[in-house]
């Protein structure tokens, strides 16, 4: 009776740990650029399920530990630009860094 107690109890810790490890995400690095430079204000990461933000310095924006996913990248900008978003961006599990490219304003 004590070795099927000692049994039981092994396989439930041991289930306990592997399950876990489940929870644990790769996070990842989200960056771009915005032109004018000057204009954009503050850059936007949004999912279903995270909403990130960061300002812009000399032009360009990064997000840090971003849970892998696909995300709107939306730039804030100053008159006469407009605010601008770029859909579809895919942060992948399988990649460190996600490069959104440039990203251009357009006057309103």
């Amino acid at each position: 009776m004590k070795n099927t107690k000692l049994a039981l109890l092994a396989m439930v810790s041991s289930a306990a740990m592997l399950f876990s490890f489940n929870g644990f995400q790769t996070k990842a690095t989200l960056k771009g650029s915005v032109t004018p430079a000057e204009k954009a204000t503050t850059a936007w990461a949004i999912s279903s399920s995270d909403t990130l933000h960061a300002d812009i310095k000399s032009g360009t924006f990064e997000f840090k530990d971003v849970t892998p996913g696909t995300y709107s990248v939306i730039i804030e900008a100053q008159e006469p630009y407009a605010n601008t978003r770029k859909k579809d961006v895919v942060v992948a599990e399988t990649e460190a860094t996600t490069d959104v490219g440039e990203i251009k304003l357009q006057p309103k």
